[in-house]
């Protein structure tokens, strides 16, 4: 019997700094809800808006698995490793923070605001040589169909996360259905809409809802309308 939790789009945090409109899935900086410290090893599901020009200016990190999606616009990161690259809609970021690292990250462009997800997930091995990946993904490629973009596989196409997680991507038109298989017994998978409705497991969700399953091994999507989904299977342990 799974278990399962709803997180309306409503009842996230909310902090607008001006330059940063940011919702918070679960607790994080001034916004703390101890019934939403997290789903397992998923720590940080933000979702940012970021003015022309502005940004985070460089900060630390340690021990954790950092994975930047845009969502509209560009952002630009830099990093203590020497990296520094601009990641566009289409694309996704992973830093493995490990035994520590800086880095910033800025909106590229002057005019337009940038919209991303940052997602936190604690890592299965600590203190690993810090690390930088980013690739670009075909939509088409995720049209009616499941693609993965991050996983814990070497060579399986999607960017290599430190921990047994794996995030899946939707684009999905009125009338898909399909179930989603976990890949690992133990794991729990948290579902996002970015856009649209979906119904995941006989629950309705609407846009930017997030809804957490435990104790299963599958999980039934359905959409009536048009959608966007994330689904992020990860360790509830």
């Amino acid at each position: 019997m799974s278990k399962n939790i709803v997180h309306r789009a409503a009842t996230r945090g909310h902090a607008n700094h001006g330059w940063l409109d940011s919702y918070h899935t679960f607790s994080f900086a001034r916004y703390y809800n101890p019934e939403r410290i997290g789903f397992g090893l998923l720590r940080v599901l933000n979702d940012d808006v970021v003015a022309p020009g502005m940004g985070f200016g460089a900060h630390p990190h340690d021990n954790m698995e950092i994975v930047s999606i845009p969502l509209s616009g560009a952002l630009e990161h830099q990093d203590s490793t020497g990296n520094k690259e601009v990641i566009r809609s289409n694309d996704v970021q992973i830093m493995s923070a490990g035994s520590g690292l800086t880095h910033s990250e800025y909106n590229h462009s002057k005019t337009d605001k940038v919209n991303f997800l940052q997602i936190w997930v604690f890592p299965k091995e600590q203190n690993i040589k810090p690390r930088y990946e980013q690739k670009t993904f075909k939509p088409e490629e995720r049209v009616n169909k499941l693609q993965t973009v991050v996983s814990p596989e070497q060579n399986d196409g999607a960017i290599w996360i430190n921990q047994d997680a794996w995030f899946t991507f939707g684009t999905l038109k009125a009338g898909f259905s399909e179930t989603y298989k976990l890949h690992k017994t133990g794991n729990g998978v948290y579902a996002f809409v970015i856009n649209g409705e979906v119904e995941v497991d006989g629950e309705k969700l609407g846009k930017r809802d997030g809804l957490g399953i435990a104790d299963t091994e599958s999980i039934t999507i359905k959409t009536s309308a048009d959608a966007e989904l994330l689904l992020m299977e990860v360790p509830m342990q």
